[in-house]
Parts: structure tokens; C-alpha cells; sequence
């Protein structure tokens, strides 16, 4: 297994930090930030580059806004990965509206028929390979639902989205 992402809604400014950089550093540089964020928190796991795969086409391009649901958005940690242990890419509340709104008017239905799991292999899509039919349903379905509803909310409450590889 791979990496996993989590994301996490934050609000634009935190503790009158606007900073995006420097918000990540002060809520993942916590070592309790997943109990901490728990309400705000949604777990996609080793699953994200397969779902990314299913709502763009492709494991790590895309278009605005479909790329933006797992992939999109501003890499904060090219220099601070040691320090936090992690990536985090940050989507900032303007580019998570249009996310949702593409996850809202998108069924999965929509999406559902790329899954492929030896395509998915051929593209060197992570996990792809520990894949079997039922995964579809059972894993990627009720994934890209909660996912819609995390966007949603986000985009309701004008909350930037945080997502964390680890």
C-alpha cells in the first residue's frame, strides 16, 4: 500500500493567519490534527489516485474543476515535507465552489465506467492492481459521496480544503 489522503476543511483565515503556508504548518505541525479536525475531516486513504483516475480520466491530470476534487491545487510543502512529514496541497475556497458544484451535477454513475482495474494498472495507477470488480460499489461509490458532501459543505461554509499525502 501507498500513500493515503485525508482532507480537511479550514477556514480562509485561521486564528487571523491568511497565510496558507503558514496555517498548514500550525494545524498538521500538531500531532493530534486528525482527532482535533475530526468534524471537518473526510478519509479517502489509499484510494485517491484510483478516484482521481474515475472523475478525471487520467491518474494525475485533469481539468479544472474535475482535477480539483483529488489532485488540483497549491503543493504548500516542497520544502517543508520533512518538517510536517507530509504533503499538503492546499485549494483555496474559490477553486473548492467549482469542485463541488462538478461533484453535485456529476453522478457516479457518470464516472463509474472507467472503472477498469487493468487499464488503471496500465496507467500506473496506485493500488490499482489490488482492485477487484465489487470495488466499484463498495469502495469507490460510496467514497465519491462523501466526498461530494465534503465539498459541499466546504463550499457552503467558504472553507479552503487541505489535503494531506502521508
Amino acid at each position: 500500500m501507498g500513500l493515503a489522503m485525508s482532507y480537511l476543511r479550514v477556514p480562509p483565515v485561521l486564528e487571523g493567519e491568511p497565510d496558507p503556508g503558514r496555517i498548514a504548518r500550525h494545524v498538521f505541525g500538531d500531532a493530534n490534527w486528525r482527532r482535533r479536525g475530526s468534524a471537518v475531516l473526510f478519509e479517502l486513504g489509499w484510494a485517491w489516485q484510483a478516484m482521481h483516475y474515475l472523475v478525471t480520466g487520467d491518474p494525475w491530470e485533469g481539468r479544472q474543476p474535475e482535477a480539483d476534487v483529488v489532485c488540483g491545487g497549491r503543493l504548500l510543502t516542497e520544502d517543508g515535507a520533512d518538517e510536517l512529514g507530509m504533503d499538503v496541497i492546499y485549494l483555496a475556497p474559490e477553486r473548492v465552489k467549482p469542485a463541488a458544484d462538478h461533484l453535485a451535477a456529476t453522478p457516479f454513475a457518470a464516472i463509474a465506467g472507467r472503472f477498469d482495474p487493468p487499464a488503471m494498472v496500465r496507467a500506473g495507477v496506485q493500488d490499482a492492481g489490488r482492485l477487484d470488480d465489487a470495488a466499484r460499489e463498495r469502495v469507490f461509490q460510496p467514497a465519491y459521496a462523501g466526498l461530494g458532501e465534503f465539498f459541499r459543505l466546504a463550499a457552503t461554509e467558504g472553507q479552503a480544503v487541505y489535503k494531506v499525502m502521508a
